[in-house]
């Protein structure tokens, strides 16, 4: 009986030492980018918006967590979200619907992250709804490219400059663990 206890003891400090060494595995590697709404009259209509492109030191970022882009297992957007720059007194109640593709190159364009029937409530920051895709390649990569969609639906006085933040998760092999 008291082999049988010790090697479920054993047992399960193992899955647990296990859970707690793959969490050391994983890290997270933030981004922001800018990007500008002009002033439109325009309502119901797509139309898209290309950001700057983002660098992602990405082999600085994975030596600093102790690994390299070849022990690199999965990367994951967690975050992405918009705050509103300027003007001081604008909202996000102009905006109807927003996709955000993510591109690099070599690589073909994905959708990452949406909201659909934005609220009209005054807010000057919107978190989207992420898409579980994998984007170890475009992380990988020297830099990216986000291409927003955005439909309005209501006209827009005055150009509006937005950052987005994104977070990604990064799980990778750590000196070889």
């Amino acid at each position: 009986m008291i082999k049988k206890t010790l090697a479920i003891t054993l047992l399960i400090l193992t899955f647990i030492s296990c859970d707690k060494i793959d969490e050391l595995t994983k890290f997270d590697i933030d981004y922001t980018t800018n990007f500008t709404i002009q002033a439109t009259t325009l309502l119901g209509t797509p139309f898209d918006i290309v950001t700057p492109e983002t660098t992602t030191n990405s082999e600085s970022e994975f030596e600093n967590n102790n690994t390299n882009s070849s022990l690199v297992e999965s990367v994951k957007l967690t975050t992405i979200r918009l705050d509103l720059q300027t003007p001081a007194s604008g909202d996000f109640d102009f905006l109807n619907e927003i996709f955000i593709y993510i591109t690099a190159d070599g690589l073909p364009e994905q959708l990452i992250a949406s909201k659909v029937g934005i609220p009209e409530n005054g807010a000057r920051s919107l978190t989207l709804d992420i898409e579980n895709v994998e984007l170890e390649e475009y992380i990988k990569k020297d830099s990216y490219r986000l291409r927003t969609e955005t439909t309005t639906d209501q006209t827009i006085e005055s150009d509006h400059e937005i950052e987005i933040y994104t977070k990604f998760k990064v799980d990778a092999e750590i000196l070889g663990v």
